[in-house]
């Protein structure tokens, strides 16, 4: 049984490119900015959500702003800190499977 012998869509690392592309996307964007919002409360009219401002949060640590980011959420250093431990958590498990793949004993 080879793990990618056909490609199908089950053995792409799809949670990996969605958080790697989702802080690419953070990076990019102006924190600074107002923007379209996904947010299902903010769509609803309400003032406040305990979410809001987190990608923002996310977007200005990315780029060295340490107090701005506090100040637009305090969950968002350690929101960076999951996501990037889980992309590494992904990339190595799609490199021990892609190693015993291509490296038959």
């Amino acid at each position: 049984m080879e793990m990618y012998s056909k490609l199908s869509i089950s053995k792409l690392p799809i949670e990996l490119a969605c958080w790697v592309l989702a802080l690419v996307l953070l990076y990019f964007s102006n924190p600074h900015a107002h923007h379209f919002s996904l947010c299902p409360l903010e769509n609803a009219g309400f003032t406040w959500c305990p979410g809001c401002g987190l990608g923002r949060s996310i977007t200005l640590l990315m780029h060295g702003e340490l107090k701005a980011s506090l100040s637009m959420h305090w969950l968002g250093i350690p929101a960076l800190l999951i996501i990037i431990h889980r992309i590494y958590t992904l990339s190595k498990r799609e490199y021990i499977i892609w190693t015993k793949h291509n490296h038959h004993e």
